[in-house]
């Protein structure tokens, strides 16, 4: 985009596009209202929010890069270079713009479709929800060649707009971190964000976004030519396709954009996603009914047109050509309705009509002039008909001879006495050895048992009716009681409110596992939709020393129990000096901030600074540690606060007599510029408040965190380790945690399970069984085209693309976890 282009869309968009309508004083007492709730799912939510304003910058055609990083301290970063935010006086309220959009609810540019044709945020409640439930908010704004910065502390203002300089770029950086008062978990999880920014990028062809997290340096970039054909692309591959090219097409009606991309593969599964203005509507709603409708109805009328439907060859229904359909539908309007803030159905009943009209003449037309991938989808439709026929025919016989009956269940099924639903559970256990274990250690009054003989049928290959002649599977069909099948499958009717799946840690327990996460997946997603899957955790390890055991579940959870059991009577005393020495649970507290100086060590070894240096930086009144590292004409300057970084930008501004660049780490999304003579440099130090907590936490017990790097081997030792008969001796306080791991080691047992026939009843019980003790893995769909390609890897067709994901996650997980 030229910038002639960019500065003439540009004017229209100041303070006089800001509409209030409302306050924000319920938002922290109710966030469930306005985010759905304040689960993780609701943490999530709150950086769709955010990225959303940018993606609406991008649909503008204001913006083409959006950066997303999960910085160390547990804040999130969020950077475009779209128009930037307006700052200039807002005449209703007599506040920068840039303050109204960011503290008074139902503020925004998005209600009269002068700055923004097409939004997903047209509430105007997001960004100022966000800042209402954060435990602080930055905002700088790149705009009119100023750098602008305010800073909220949940939701209140904490500094006014200020100038901090001149930029050559523009654009908008929000910075905000998540109150832990509001949420449960305050941890982002780098898939789920990843997940949704992929979708931004197919929905907005050339779009990049890059997602960054500095805890574990995952890295990815997003950016697709291509649009929803690339998506289609990247959902069918690994899959035969019954016809190579993607059917694809986009037609404007009444202001409405509707896009739509579809492609078919050979398999029996429907894999359809529904957007509206870039909202996943997982509920759907009008423009996918359209869609539906439009499908079955064109495809029929083309199929009756040219003869394909011969004699009394029954028309394919809609759920005829679901099978094996991978979908992406698309639209964009002015004034989308959706059931509540966090959107998940369109409501819009005029969109019905234009979609199905687009699609019955776009499709019409594309069957014309392609007979031949016409015909194909056509068979596979007629194809599926007869299959549903088979698989009623097939029920029906099953029906008869009893065998999905649950008033005739299954032989080997050990039911629970119980018959209330919400306390009974069931495991399905790998192998008749390992079932009856299981019978022995269980609880008979809400616990059943169902041992699965050998691997079951892959279902990813195979059709209902060829699923009911498979003996397990009609089993467990039986067993759990709610049917099968698009007609009959009723989740009302399930037996137990948990199904448990228990299998041997090695490789056929993953794959039997695979193989039933599979069979839910495709034929049940409703008992995965509402929470009623787990996977059980056996132990991997059996730990002893002395007189105590434990369980061990993984090997990261076995390098946590070193430093328990080293800690484990044992004190510490401090050589040559008489303060009191730290008995075990003192130790193990001290202990677990020196495991987060580790952590630290690491980050700040990637921008150049090391742990001990950083601290040496420490404000010798305050404590403090520097919030900034500036740089400026070679000097470089540490600052501690905000007031300082401010007073430093308008000190050397006056002794430069003008106005200077800031430059700063994160606009990683601007292009190489040369750098303006005199420019300042920022870069800022996320995690610097968090170390400042820890160091603090560490000379509570009273020690130098200077002491973390005193001493060398040779030197007199600042520590001596008592536990029992050993004594070790640590010359700083980094090496008191090695030490410690030394303890931990001597004396231990560890025996290695490797299958569930290796425990006795009792042992089963207690660590796999026992909701007291146990540990249960909920199966969740967060990303359902992620689950459906893994799914179509592991039990599909292409044996070489299984063997390349295999060797390339097997060191990555231990459970398969969806």
């Amino acid at each position: 985009m030229e910038e002639s282009d960019l500065a003439e869309k540009q004017d229209t968009y100041d303070a006089t596009s800001i509409k209030v309508l409302g306050g924000i004083e319920a938002v922290r007492k109710r966030p469930a209202m306005y985010i759905g709730d304040t689960t993780i799912r609701g943490l999530h939510h709150l950086v769709e929010e955010v990225v959303c304003n940018s993606v609406d910058e991008a649909v503008g055609g204001f913006c083409e890069n959006i950066y997303v990083k999960i910085n160390m301290d547990g804040s999130l970063s969020v950077i475009d270079d779209g128009r930037g935010i307006p700052v200039d006086v807002h005449t209703e309220t007599n506040k920068s713009a840039l303050e109204v959009v960011m503290t008074v609810l139902h503020a925004g540019g998005k209600f009269e479709h002068k700055s923004y044709k097409i939004s997903g945020g047209l509430h105007g409640v997001g960004v100022s929800v966000v800042n209402a439930l954060s435990e602080w908010m930055e905002v700088e704004v790149r705009r009119d060649g100023h750098v602008y910065f305010q800073r909220y502390e949940k939701g209140e203002v904490k500094s006014p707009v200020e100038v901090r300089g001149v930029t050559k770029k523009r654009g908008t950086k929000v910075v905000f971190k998540p109150d832990a008062e509001i949420f449960e978990v305050t941890t982002f999880c780098f898939e789920t964000i990843a997940k949704r920014l992929r979708e931004y990028a197919f929905l907005n062809k050339g779009l990049k976004i890059t997602l960054t997290d500095e805890k574990t340096d995952k890295n990815e970039t997003f950016k697709y030519e291509g649009g929803i054909k690339a998506f289609i692309k990247e959902l069918n591959e690994g899959k035969e396709v019954i016809h190579r090219d993607i059917i694809y097409f986009e037609k404007e009606v009444n202001g409405t954009i509707i896009e739509l991309a579809m492609q078919y593969n050979d398999g029996y599964s429907e894999n359809v996603y529904s957007f509206a203005n870039n909202i996943n509507t997982v509920e759907g709603g009008t423009h996918l009914s359209g869609f539906r409708a439009a499908i079955t109805r064109t495809l029929n009328n083309y199929a009756k047109n040219k003869g394909i439907l011969v004699g009394e060859e029954k028309a394919p229904t809609g759920d005829d050509y679901k099978e094996g359909l991978t979908a992406v539908i698309s639209i964009k309007l002015p004034d989308p309705q959706f059931e509540g803030q966090t959107k998940t159905k369109l409501g819009n009943r005029e969109v019905q009509g234009f979609v199905e009209a687009v699609i019955n003449e776009q499709l019409g037309t594309y069957c014309e002039e392609t007979p031949s991938t016409a015909k194909a989808i056509i068979n596979k439709g007629i194809d599926g008909a007869r299959a549903r026929e088979a698989a009623r025919k097939a029920r029906d016989l099953t029906r008869r001879k009893g065998a999905l009956s649950s008033a005739n269940l299954p032989g080997k099924l050990a039911d629970c006495s119980s018959r209330d639903v919400e306390t009974s559970e069931i495991f399905l256990v790998e192998g008749i050895s390992a079932g009856g274990t299981a019978k022995q250690g269980r609880d008979r009054t809400f616990q059943a048992i169902l041992p699965l003989k050998g691997v079951i049928l892959n279902v990813e290959k195979a059709r209902i009716d060829k699923m009911l002649g498979n003996e397990e599977i009609r089993t467990l069909i039986s067993a759990l009681g709610t049917g099968i099948g698009t007609e009959e499958f009723n989740v009302a009717n399930l037996r137990y409110s948990k199904v448990i799946i228990m299998t041997d840690a090695d490789i056929d327990g993953a794959h039997i596992r695979t193989l039933l996460l599979t069979f839910f997946f495709r034929q049940m997603i409703q008992l995965i939709d509402k929470g009623h899957i787990y996977v059980a955790q056996p132990p991997l390890y059996k730990v002893t020393r002395g007189k105590k055991q434990e369980y061990i579940y993984d090997d990261r959870e076995l390098q946590k129990r070193l430093i328990t059991l080293g800690t484990d009577g044992t004190v510490m005393e401090f050589v040559n000096d008489k303060k009191e020495k730290l008995d075990n649970s003192k130790l193990g507290k001290l202990l677990q901030h020196l495991a987060q100086m580790e952590e630290y060590t690491k980050i700040l070894r990637k921008k150049g600074m090391s742990l001990d240096k950083f601290i040496s930086l420490r404000d010798k009144k305050s404590g403090s540690l520097p919030l900034y590292k500036v740089t400026h004409k070679g000097e470089i300057s540490y600052l501690y606060s905000e007031e300082e970084l401010e007073k430093f930008i308008k000190k050397t501004e006056q002794e430069a007599g003008g106005e200077l660049e800031i430059l700063e780490e994160d606009d990683a999304i601007e292009t190489v510029q040369e750098k303006k003579e005199g420019a300042i440099e920022v870069i800022e130090y996320h995690e610097g408040k968090e170390i400042e907590k820890t160091t603090r936490a560490i000379e509570s017990y009273g020690v130098s965190v200077d002491a973390y790097f005193e001493g060398n081997t040779g030197q007199k030792p600042l520590y001596k380790l008592l536990s029992g008969d050993i004594e070790a001796f640590a010359y700083s306080l980094n090496e008191v945690l090695a030490k410690i791991r030394e303890i931990g080691r001597k004396g231990m047992e560890i025996q290695r399970y490797k299958g569930l026939g290796e425990m006795n009843a009792e042992e089963l019980a207690e660590t796999t069984m026992s909701i007291n003790s146990r540990t249960l893995l909920k199966v969740k769909v967060e990303d359902a085209a992620k689950a459906d390609s893994i799914f179509s890897i592991l039990a599909g067709k292409d044996v070489q693309r299984r063997r390349e994901f295999i060797e390339k996650h097997s060191l990555e997980v231990r459970n398969l976890d969806i």
